[in-house]
């Protein structure tokens, strides 16, 4: 596997025929590791905070063009314009996600299949726009495909400003939403994963091509140190659940030496699982 186009935001790789290409949305602050329900004199040995025990995370998506499939995985952001909700100073925005499909000559008209990782609003706030004083889905030619149990019952539904209503509910209504439940074949080669823990209907994705395996694995990781310590979740979350969604993603991505991508580590986010005396750990490529 190699790199095969580097910019500011946009970095590509090969995974046997298929090119995956991560698109960094920006970065920002985040006190995310204060909510571990780990002492904090702990985690701090292996974490780089700031005094407010602060760290900074990468918002990543990723393209996948496999075949005839020209697939988005997470959507990111609104635009990055003067009225976006996420323009803020602990928020640094790069030129977007349509931006970075533009820089690889993909339009939001020729995505074929978007895929949602999960609800959490920066992974869906990119999904409608609005045009005529009506929202409708950004990539109008797509289906779009989320995990049910972040959907059916989700409350955010019934709040109509909500980013869940504003962003994926016109998806629906055009009749381009999917659910998913367990593993689910999008087309040949790449499949939606169940992985819950983070939401309840959390996903992962796999590509595999040529005998090369890749996973977009969302908020399966924040930061490397939740590999060694797949046991440490923050508050709010199913710790159970996500220990055995990590658990089985570790085992299947040493076997395959599998090509690694998540949303909040630092752009371009890419790294495989290395085994070492004391037990797998997190190694950027």
């Amino acid at each position: 596997m190699t790199g095969i186009a580097t910019s500011g935001f946009v970095q590509s790789r090969t995974v046997g025929g298929a090119t995956v290409t991560a698109i960094s949305d920006g970065s920002g602050r985040s006190s995310i590791m204060r909510e571990l329900l780990v002492p904090r004199e702990e985690w701090r040995r292996e974490v780089a905070a700031d005094e407010q025990d602060e760290i900074t995370l990468g918002y990543n998506v990723a393209h996948v063009r496999i075949g005839a499939a020209s697939i988005l995985i997470d959507l990111g952001f609104d635009d990055p314009s003067p009225g976006s909700q996420w323009r803020a100073p602990r928020h640094r925005r790069s030129s977007g996600v349509v931006a970075g499909l533009a820089a690889l000559g993909v339009g939001p008209e020729e995505i074929t299949h978007v895929l949602i990782t999960h609800a959490h609003g920066d992974h869906i706030a990119g999904g409608a726009v609005e045009r005529d004083g009506r929202w409708v889905p950004r990539y109008p030619n797509a289906t779009y495909f989320l995990g049910r149990a972040d959907w059916e019952g989700n409350p955010a539904r019934e709040q109509p400003t909500s980013l869940l209503a504003r962003h994926l509910e016109p998806v629906e209504a055009a009749g381009r939403l999917e659910l998913v439940d367990g593993e689910r074949e999008i087309v040949p080669g790449v499949a939606m994963i169940a992985a819950p823990g983070e939401s309840p209907g959390h996903c992962i994705v796999r590509v595999v091509s040529e005998g090369a395996t890749f996973y977009f694995l969302g908020d399966l990781f924040h930061h490397p140190c939740e590999v060694p310590h797949r046991d440490w979740a923050c508050s709010g979350r199913d710790a159970t659940a996500l220990l055995a969604s990590r658990e089985a993603l570790v085992a299947a991505a040493l076997r395959a030496d599998a090509l690694l991508m998540t949303t909040h580590m630092p752009f371009p986010a890419f790294a495989r699982l290395r085994q070492t005396p004391a037990g797998p750990i997190w190694a950027e490529e």
